[in-house]
Parts: C-alpha cells; structure tokens; sequence
C-alpha cells in the first residue's frame, strides 16, 4: 500500500471515528453494541448531530491541515487566528479548554501558557483529536520533525506539557503507520523520545498490558484518551472492529474514536473504510462561509499534505 494511501486512511479514518462516535458522547460503556448487536454500525445521528456530521476534533484538524497547506508549513500565528475565527463563529460543541483560550483574548504566544497557569489542570485530549492532518504533513521529515511539530501545534491550545508529549507520541505512530510498519512495537522508541518528567507516566499508559478500566481520569484526559486509542487497536483486527470498540468504551466517544480512526486507517488504509461510513460523512466549517467538506474534500487533503 502506497504512503499516499495510508495518509489518505489516517485523515478520513480520523473524521469517520469522529462523525460515528460522536452521537454516544458521555454515555456508559457498552451503548455502541447496544445499539448495533452485530457491531458494524451505522452513522445513526443523535444527541444533536446529524448522521455523519463531524465534530470540533475534525473541524480543527482541516483548520491544521488547510492553514500547513495554504502556508507552505508551519505557521503557528495563522493557525491560531484560524482556529479563534473557527470558535468566534460558535461552532456546535468546542471544548472548555480550548474555548478559553481562543477566545480569551491573549496573543498566540501566550494565551494556552496563561491559561494552564491559572487552572493547572489542562491535560484534555483537545491536542490529540486533530493530529491526523499535521501528522501526515510532518511525517516525511522524520522522528525528530514530526514529534516537535506535534508539540508546537498542541502548545496553541493546551499549556500543560503532558499533552505535548502525547501528541508527539501520536504523530509519531501515525508516522511509522504511514511507512507500513506496525506501530504498536514502535512505542518504546517513541517513548525514549518524551521528555523525561512525562515518560513514566506515559509509559505506564501505552503499556501493552494496560486497559481501559486501568484508568484514572476520564478519557477526556489526554492519557486514557491515547490509551484507550492503542488498546482498540491491538486487541482487534479491522478498522471497523476498531473503533466499535473504541466507541463502546463510553465517555468521549467521538475523540477517543477520532483518535483510534486516525491510527487504525493508517494501518488499514483506505479500503477498509466502509462507504456506508464515508458516504453520509460531512464536515461544517464554523466561521468559513457556508462550506462543508465532504469525504472527497478529506481525501484531496490528505493528498495535499503527503
């Protein structure tokens, strides 16, 4: 399979986790295959999103990817003034963190740091949910690349270092992904790359004995998030069994799905993807005219990026 091939998996996988996960946000665990006993599914709508209406994580992640695209790279400011025009417009869901810091008025440079000064605890999987686009863009410039990219792109948003270091570990599976290989045994040359105050604690997450019900926050944290995301990968075989499982974890579904969408459609590519997913699949753009991205729109990013 082809590198563009998995990018195109990792973009549109991410969106699809995301639109199919959205609609059993903060329910309990086991609804997904309550609701779908065979445990295929279907992009069923409800709790306020129409079937197959992407959420916040894949908005911001076309908002990452269009602004590396437009700007030949990266440019954090640009990126930030998309990102506070995307939460001025009032998308349907953004996260409390990242409301705060778009729209509190700080520069760029500053405005995530400031806020982690004040709250302390900033460790959400905001940073997590829109890695697909930036992961693919970076992943040709190597280890060392794609992860410091990662840690200036979640820095827009999220002060609390723990949360840079995730995203780095996520872009950097995302990477090996991207080169055909299995990123599951890649972790441990990701992790000697977190910075030393945070590799433990990471290490303890992307354990392969770890669980889900191993957890000590909610999967709205960035740790449980990518944990749970690793987890639904190594202990199923197919994209879609993937994120069913992912899904019927509970909690933040459409991140957490989001999140294994992106790992699972890198390693599965494309093909795996089931039309009865991709087609009713769409993207409304808040504060960007009246557009709305469809999966052919996700597919010709994805290609713009590699």
């Amino acid at each position: 399979m082809r590198v563009e091939d998995r990018a195109v998996g990792a973009v549109l996988g991410s969106a699809i986790g995301d639109a199919l996960g959205a609609p059993f946000e903060f329910g309990l665990p086991g609804v997904f295959r309550e609701r779908f006993p065979d445990g295929a599914g279907e992009m069923c709508g409800g709790g306020g999103w129409e079937p197959g209406e992407a959420t916040d994580d894949t908005q911001m992640a076309v908002l990452v990817g269009e602004s590396l695209v437009e700007r030949g790279g990266l440019d954090l400011p640009d990126m930030f003034d998309r990102f506070r025009r995307w939460a001025a417009a009032d998308p349907k869901d953004i996260g409390l963190q990242t409301e705060a810091v778009l729209l509190g008025g700080d520069p760029w440079s500053t405005a995530a740091t400031r806020h982690f000064e004040v709250e302390i605890r900033a460790a959400g999987n905001g940073s997590l949910m829109r890695a697909a686009t930036s992961a693919v863009h970076f992943a040709a410039g190597g280890r060392a690349v794609t992860m410091a990219a990662a840690r200036r792109i979640a820095a827009l948003t999220h002060g609390d270092p723990a949360t840079w270091e995730g995203t780095a570990v996520l872009h950097e599976l995302i990477r090996v992904a991207l080169l055909g290989d299995d990123p599951l045994p890649a972790v441990p040359a990701a992790l000697a790359e977190v910075a030393a105050p945070h590799r433990e604690r990471w290490a303890r997450v992307l354990a392969p004995g770890w669980r889900p019900e191993d957890a000590t926050e909610f999967n709205g944290a960035v740790w449980p998030c990518l944990g749970s995301a690793l987890w639904a990968l190594r202990t199923t075989s197919s994209y879609e069994t993937a994120l069913a499982a992912a899904i019927d974890l509970g909690g933040d579904t459409d991140t957490v799905a989001a999140v294994t969408g992106m790992l699972a459609g890198a390693v599965y590519g494309p093909a795996a993807l089931p039309s009865r997913w991709t087609a009713p699949l769409h993207v409304p753009l808040p504060g960007f005219g009246n557009r709305v991205l469809r999966a052919d729109d996700l597919r010709d990013l994805a290609l713009a990026l590699i």
